[in-house]
Parts: C-alpha cells; structure tokens; sequence
C-alpha cells in the first residue's frame, strides 16, 4: 500500500472519531457530521476517492462492515424487552413494510418519474430505518421504553429485511431486462431460499457457538477474534448459497446468542461495541465521498417532496396501522410515527445496487444514490432536531433527571430509598450482594444487581430519570470511584455520599484522591453521621418520619422537641424541589416544607453498630 493510501486511511480515523467526539457534545446523531464530512473530503475538495482508494475492494468491504453493525446491534435484542409488544413489532415488520413500500414506490414513480422497475426497487430499500441513528436518537430524546423497545427492534430486524426486499427486486429488473420477462416461480424460489438459507445457517451457527461459549471449550482471550470470524465465515457462507441472505443470517446469529440461555455475551459486545463505531464512521464518510453534486441538482424539489411523504405520510400510515389494538397510546404512536431515520444499510444497498443497474443500462440508475442520501440526511437532520422537542410536547419522554441513583441496597439504602419513594421520588438501587438486592426488590424498591462502576453497569444499568447519586455503601472506596464515575454523568452538584468511618475520611481528605470527590461532592448529613451510625440507629428500632413546617412550628422548633433522637435527612417544598442535610451546607427549610429525619423512639445508644460484608447488622457481634 503505498503512502498516499496509508495517509487516506488514517485521516478518514482522525476525522471520523472528531465527528464523533462533536455529536456527542451537541448531543445530534453523529451520521450528521460523517455525511457531511465526507461530502467535504469528496465531491467538495476532490481530496477523498473512495474508488481509487480501495478499487474493486469498496464494496466487499462495504458489506462485511455491513455484517458486523447488524451483528453487534441484534446482541442487544432480548425478547423480554418486548414482552407485550410482540404483536406491535411483528405488524411493523410485517405488512407494516409492505405499507411502506407500496407507498414510497408510488411515490417514487409519480414525483420523480422514475420507471415502476426502479421505483419499487427504491421502495423496498428504503423499508429499512437502521440502529446506526435510531440509537444515538434515542440516548438524545430519551423516549419511553415501550417507544424505545419498538423501534430498536424494528431498526436492528428490518435491515436484512429491506435487503432481501431489494434482492428479489433487482432480480426482477435484471430478468425483464436481459430476458424481457419475468419468472415468477423463480422469484419465489428466491425468496424461499434466502429466508431458509439466512435462517439455519444463523440458528445452527448461533446455538453452536453457544454451546462452545456455554462449557468453556474456547479461551476467553479469542472469543472476540472467534466470534469476528464466525461473522465473516456465517456471512460469506450464506450470500454463496443465496444472494443477500447474509445479512439476515447474522441478525439471526446475534438474536439467538443473545437470548440463549447461561451463555454470556458482555465481552463480545463491548468489543463488537467499539468495532461497530469505527466501521459506521469510515463507511458513512466514504460512501459520502462518492456522492455527485450534478446528480443532486437533476433531482430536483422531486426529491423533497419524497422527503416530505416518507415523513408526513408513508411512516405514520405504517405506524398507526401496525399499531391497532395495541396498549399504546396516541401520544406514543405519533413519537414512533415521527422517528424512522434512514441510515448505513440503505446507503450501502442503494449504492451496491446501482453500479449493477448502470452496468446493464437501467434509466435513472445513477440517480438512486443521490436520492437515498438525500432521505438519510433529510430525516437525519429533521428528525434529529426536533424529536426531543415533540417527545417532551406529547408527554411521552422519560421525566426529568431528578430521580436518585443508589450505590448500595443495605438496610441504611433501602430505608432512604423507601423514604424517597414514597414521597414520589424515583429511585433505583445497585449493589453486587444478591441479598441486599432480594431484600430490596421485596419492598417493591426497583434495582439493578451488580458493581455501579463495572463495564457492565455501563451498558445495562438505565439511567433514564435519574439525576443524582447517592453513594451509601459502607465502603469508602467504592464510594469514592461511584463519585468519581457518575460526576462525569450527572454533574459534581448532583453527587453525594455518605461519610464510612471518621478518622479515615479525615486523612483521606489531606490526600488528592479525597479531594477529587469531597471537593465536587456533598457528604451527606455531617461529617459525625457515619454509615454504622445510621445502620445502628435503624438496628434498634428508628423510622422514617416527616412533618411539614408552618409559620408556628418552623425548624428550631422541630430540632428542639426531637433533640439528639433525630437525623434530619432530606427536604422538600410545596413545589418538589428536594435538597438534602449536608456537612457543607446548613440548611434550613422554611414554612411550608416538608423534613424527613430517621427518628430514634429512645434516645439511641451512642456505640456504632458490627457489620457483616453486606452493610448490615451483624447481630453476632452485638454485646449480650
């Protein structure tokens, strides 16, 4: 490879991570940015040329890259996700996409002029939404889970979908125009065999290699190069015995690995994760490189106005006829109407497609790709910047980040967390002990079970309507790096934790690594209320209690009749702004708010109490 080549590749890298880096500050999907980047790299400076570049590679390339984005998005599809939504996601999948394609073709072929052949082969590639910008859309709008489930699903499923789609299509074409008619029982032949040949290759492929992850018979250090592999191999394998059948061969590999029981994917996805991101980036700005402004312009408002109807019309129609009898709301409806961006799968289709086209003389081919992108930027851009907005309009976002996020479900958690609940606040606890978990859910508390601060935790721990941490483990490390963890997440004003054991927070606070966390964080209640303190004080006996203020018993008088039997907590206004008791802050709520202090009945004794390794009382230890 000479040096030209090498200086290409790398600066497609520099920039695609830069247009990544750029989406995620001002929170828009980063295909954005990669489109238009490689319009800049391409047609616009002449510095990028995707086809001298790579030659006859580009596009074997293209769809192993293809390959491994379905792949690593149908490792997320779990079927519990669904579970009540089944019926939603089989219609939109179903003759939800012959809804769509039969209108886009129409539409293709009135507004544009293209002939009937070539408009139903664009109808049936632009079936296809793709997780490459649903995702990043969906972390942005924050959307409920029923939205959010139905169209990660519909994205990830309806790729290979759209894809066979276009392969019996073109076939179609090629058959009238190198033979002048049409071989119907060849083309269903063909359909028959690319579902059969995607399908059991996909399940076999996929129940094998689970039974080899599932009793250990590979190393752990080649279950990513293993599984790369399989992708590729699965892939070639099947597109040899039916064209296209690929795709859907390793959407069903990755569907079934998922679900497949004691079989664990984490490390696959977390490399398959980073993959897909820098495969997405190179291919988004190298198939934008090849775009021709001339084929733009012979366009024309003819391809705005497909813009429009996909948007306006052809998606809510598929939507709300998919939808009926469902439990989803109108309000929900209309949010799965407005998001259904186009992305990689229906940019590197339509490209393949027409060079073949083109090669055997079908009129407008060459203006397929044009048209395709400019859908993928039109509902890129018009959906990407105003979903959010539509979603908080019609109510069906997930409420605002006031919700608290609680390392740890011992008994001092669970008090605190019971207390917030029922005051209306969200809470979700974490913790790696299955006890304090169990114990946790059996007081109706929602929690995740595992490290805060794990890879794990990363991707499985949803933080939707959370905004605020309260680290209440009896460990002052793991306090300290969920500290230092969820400020980057939440902001160093949102996140506080509760002090472990006196003389050793005040050495650590001559150190740099305590004044990383104490610094940006809050401690909660005072520096002397430690957790064995509060873990003793509920041992023996004290309750959550709350009372409002008034203009004639105001907190002076409050502190005053409980005096030393109570730990104020946290309070609250009329208006649900909550502010806890810190060791910084001296708070004092005025008339009309509500404290919520644990109450000792007795005056509490003044030992701290044993704990076991879970944070909770170790009633062996106690003193007879």
């Amino acid at each position: 490879m000479n040096q030209e080549a090498v200086v290409a590749l790398s600066m497609i890298g520099v920039v695609a991570i830069f247009c990544q880096w750029f989406a995620w500050w001002i929170k828009l999907p980063a295909i954005v940015f990669l489109l238009i980047a490689g319009i800049v790299l391409g047609p616009l400076t002449g510095w990028l040329n995707p086809e001298a570049l790579f030659g006859d590679l580009l596009f074997p390339m293209v769809s192993l890259a293809v390959a491994v984005i379905l792949f690593e998005g149908s490792l997320t599809l779990k079927f519990e996700d669904i579970r009540g939504l089944q019926k939603v996601v089989r219609n939109i999948l179903t003759f939800g996409v012959m809804i769509t394609w039969f209108s886009i073709a129409v539409a293709t072929h009135f507004l544009l002029e293209f002939s009937w052949g070539l408009s139903i082969l664009f109808g049936a590639i632009m079936v296809v939404t793709g997780p490459t910008v649903i995702v990043p859309m969906l972390r942005t709008v924050r959307p409920n889970a029923k939205i959010s489930n139905v169209l990660r699903w519909e994205g990830i499923v309806i790729d290979p979908l759209g894809a066979i789609l276009a392969v019996l299509v073109f076939e179609v074409l090629l058959s009238i125009q190198l033979q002048g008619h049409v071989s119907v029982g060849h083309t269903i032949y063909m359909f028959g065999k690319t579902l059969v040949v995607g399908l059991s290759i996909g399940a076999v492929s996929g129940y094998l290699f689970g039974i080899i992850l599932r009793k250990h018979w590979l190393p752990e250090y080649l279950h990513n190069v293993t599984t790369l592999a399989l992708v590729f191999a699965t892939f070639a394998i099947s597109n040899e015995i039916s064209e296209e059948s690929g795709l859907l061969t390793v959407t069903v590999l990755g569907i079934w690995l998922a679900n497949m029981k004691n079989v664990s994917v984490e490390n696959i996805l977390d490399f398959k994760e980073d993959l897909s991101i820098l495969l997405i980036s190179g291919l988004f700005i190298l198939l934008a490189a090849r775009l021709n402004f001339d084929s733009f312009q012979q366009l024309g408002m003819g391809a705005v106005m497909l813009f429009l109807f996909i948007q306006l019309i052809a998606r809510p129609v598929k939507v709300f006829l998919s939808t009926i009898g469902s439990d989803l709301s109108w309000q929900e409806k209309v949010m799965i109407s407005w998001i259904g961006p186009r992305g990689i799968v229906a940019a590197a289709v339509t490209a393949l497609f027409s060079l073949r086209l083109q090669d055997i003389g079908v009129e407008n081919a060459d203006l397929l790709v044009p048209l395709a992108f400019a859908i993928i930027i039109g509902t890129v851009l018009v959906q990407g910047s105003t979903a959010k907005f539509i979603a908080n309009r019609l109510g069906v976002a997930e409420p605002d980040d006031s919700g608290f996020l609680i390392i740890g479900a011992n008994s001092v958690a669970r008090v605190l967390a019971q207390a917030l609940k029922e005051n209306g606040f969200r809470t979700r606890l974490t913790d790696g002990s299955w006890t304090n978990v169990k114990q946790a859910r059996m007081k109706g508390l929602d929690t995740y079970y595992g490290n805060a601060v794990s890879e794990h935790a990363d991707r499985h721990l949803d933080l939707i309507g959370l905004g605020q941490v309260l680290a209440l483990t009896p460990q002052s490390e793991l306090n300290a790096l969920a500290g230092l963890r969820y400020k980057a997440e939440f902001g160093s004003n949102h996140v506080y934790f509760l002090s472990t054991d006196k003389e050793k927070d005040k050495e650590r606070s001559e150190t740099k690594s305590r004044k990383a966390v104490s610094h940006d964080s809050h401690v909660l209640f005072s520096n002397e209320i430690t957790y064995a303190k509060l873990a003793s004080l509920i041992s023996r006996g004290a309750s959550i209690k709350q009372t409002k203020l008034t203009e004639n018993f105001n907190f002076e008088d409050y502190l005053q009749q409980h005096g030393r039997r109570v730990t104020p907590l946290f309070a609250f206004n009329p208006r649900r702004r909550l502010r806890f008791f810190t060791a910084a802050e001296n708070l004092q709520p005025e008339s009309g708010w509500t404290v919520v202090a644990l109450v000792q009945d007795d005056e509490p004794a003044q030992a701290e109490a044993p704990l076991n390794e879970n944070g909770n009382l170790d009633e062996t230890r106690l003193p007879t």
